[in-house]
């Protein structure tokens, strides 16, 4: 069995679920079939588990390096990077015409699925890359279309994206790159950009950078505020109007960002328009404007959206190929024996008949395999949201899109985060060493709180904007999808008392909700809104795990191994975890001023 992912807790998310072949019954999808689906996720599965998983600790332990003029990694990258790009598996998800598969966003997050947890330092390429090429296909003209989309869809250009700098990391709005108008509608870029993964390499023709920056006014001085940015493609070659690679753009590799994990993935200080290479013989990176000018920031959310998504699937991916090399060595692992056997001569059993190591491994189940669904979840309601029959389906796809993102990318990054922290527990003092998988898994996951926006800044989000949007329509809609699955719930004697359980906190929530915001003054609403995010995604993991278990207990094989795991995993979720919620609730409830009380001296 793999150990980077449960292939058959995959087929019950995609078939059993979230109905994936019901998919080729719309135009969009109507020339693949459940075959197709299989053979791109078997496909996938081998490309992860022979050229992906080999080299995950060799590119942790031999990390890029730069010599001043060149960045070097592991010869095994750009193999698999190779054979990720000649399946297809870059244009999974875009138009025919593009070139690409045209496949369901479910198939192809689940897919990828497969890369990040087999190696989420190398996978980080491809994954920065597709939400590149959508961003442009989007927002693109066809010519910027043309020259870099395609390209990067055959693999031949690998993409990135430059928003933080070195005074402004998630505070875009004081950005201070700058970007000055051609008499040729090009523009030149001065700046830097922190933090760029990806951002240097030579595993591809060229890279496409998509940075964010401020067309200066007529005085020289810089808009104020987000709604100066605007966005620009700048690859690191020019590209010739016949497609091919002209001279060196302005752009200069700085220096690289040494992280505890994901190391396999180039982090960078970029200088753009230093004047090390001259463009057409003047300084300055040359750029082209995606979208309208001071619209910058509207387009670069596309792919900051699909990032924090794509984050999160990464976190669950960690945690969950964590949680199965804790059950494999679990299940391998003799010691003790059982309280009532006393007798020092009997042989020693598996540490997975121990209680407390069944408690552990349960935990990150519910976390993973939860994870996941959500995840999956929301690849399904971008499907939704293109190609469903009527406009209310797609309107509410959009508005539960919307809602979900703040959580998924957060409750998975905190929580299977927690489940890599109970795989080394599990594995006891070998779990802390270099021999064991897991405390990689561990490293590289601990990088995901902060991908990509803060778990704080995602608190801000949902309990300031997502919550309130469009007189809370998202959050009432949501609050309807979860009681109508735990109704569906209570017409099963297994399923009631659990369904019971998650009614009561769904309905503090709402009154939680409206205190919040009857505060009368932000600064409390806001002040603890990490609180309310953690509460929130709790309730929206026991909704996601009833939906699970609803499933399971209709199935002609509920009562089987793989089934009953489902439904265990559940009440294991509704009555160890979803408790946690209360005194959250209660404390937000309460409009604490604790926070916003205690003044900088006093620390």
């Amino acid at each position: 069995m793999s150990k980077i992912l449960s292939s058959r807790d995959l087929e019950f998310l995609l078939y059993d679920w979230l109905d994936a072949e019901s998919l080729t019954r719309r135009a969009r999808y109507a020339e693949h079939s459940r075959e197709t689906f299989d053979a791109i996720l078997t496909t996938s599965e081998k490309i992860a588990t022979d050229l992906f998983a080999p080299h995950n600790r060799k590119a942790d332990l031999n990390e890029p390096a730069f010599d001043g003029e060149r960045v070097t990694l592991i010869p095994e990258v750009k193999p698999a990077l190779d054979a990720f790009a000649q399946a297809g598996l870059v244009a999974a998800s875009f138009d025919e015409s593009l070139g690409g598969l045209q496949l369901p966003s479910l198939i192809g997050k689940a897919s990828m699925a497969w890369f990040m947890g087999a190696n989420v330092g190398t996978s980080a390429y491809p994954f920065l890359t597709i939400g590149n090429a959508h961003l442009i296909a989007a927002h693109g003209t066809p010519d910027q279309i043309d020259a870099y989309v395609r390209p990067m869809l055959e693999g031949k250009f690998f993409g990135t994206m430059c928003l933080s700098e070195p005074q402004a990391g998630s505070s875009l709005s004081d950005i201070k790159t700058r970007a000055v108008g051609q008499p040729d509608g090009t523009y030149r870029l001065t700046g830097n950009k922190m933090w760029i993964s990806a951002g240097d390499h030579e595993l591809s023709e060229n890279i496409v950078h998509l940075v964010l920056a401020k067309i200066p006014s007529a005085d020289g001085t810089l808009p104020a505020g987000v709604k100066g940015i605007s966005l620009f493609i700048v690859p690191k070659f020019l590209v010739k109007a016949d497609g091919s690679i002209g001279e060196r753009n302005d752009v200069a590799l700085a220096g690289l960002n040494h992280k505890m994990g994901y190391r396999g993935t180039v982090n960078t200080l970029l200088n753009f328009g230093e004047g090390r290479h001259k463009p057409g013989g003047v300084g300055g990176a040359v750029g082209q404007l995606v979208g309208e000018p001071g619209k910058g920031l509207a387009c670069m959310f596309h792919m900051m959206n699909e990032a924090r998504i794509g984050v999160g699937l990464g976190a669950t991916m960690l945690g969950y190929t964590g949680y199965l090399h804790a059950l494999d060595y679990a299940r391998n692992r003799p010691q003790g024996r059982a309280p009532q056997n006393k007798d020092p001569n009997a042989p020693q059993i598996p540490i997975i008949e121990h209680a407390d190591v069944k408690r552990m491994l349960l935990a990150q189940k519910s976390y993973v395999e939860g994870a996941l669904a959500l995840n999956l979840f929301c690849a399904r309601l971008v499907d939704e949201e293109r190609t469903a029959p009527d406009e209310v389906a797609r309107r509410e796809a959009t508005l539960l899109l919307d809602i979900l993102t703040p959580i998924a990318k957060s409750w998975p990054s905190q929580w299977c985060l927690a489940a890599n922290d109970l795989a080394i527990q599990v594995h006891g003092g070998y779990g802390y060493t270099r021999d064991f998988a897991v405390e990689q898994f561990y490293r590289d996951n601990r990088l995901n709180p902060i991908h990509e926006g803060t778990h704080g800044i995602q608190a801000l989000d949902l309990l300031g904007r997502k919550v309130v949007m469009q007189n809370g329509a998202a959050f009432a809609l949501l609050v309807s999808r979860i009681e109508a699955t735990l109704h569906a719930c209570d017409e099963d004697g297994d399923l009631t008392e659990l369904a019971g359980e998650v009614f009561v906190l769904l309905d503090h929530l709402k009154e939680t909700t409206a205190t919040l915001h009857a505060a009368g003054d932000m600064n409390v609403t806001l002040a603890n809104a990490t609180v309310y995010l953690e509460a929130f995604g709790h309730l929206v993991m026991a909704w996601i795990w009833m939906e699970q278990a609803n499933v399971a207990a209709r199935s002609p094989n509920r009562h089987d191994d793989f089934h009953r795991g489902k439904f265990m995993a559940c009440q294991y979720f509704i009555r160890h975890e979803l408790p946690k919620v209360r005194p959250m609730l209660n404390l937000l409830d309460s409009l604490d001023r604790t926070t916003l009380e205690i003044r900088r001296e006093w620390f």
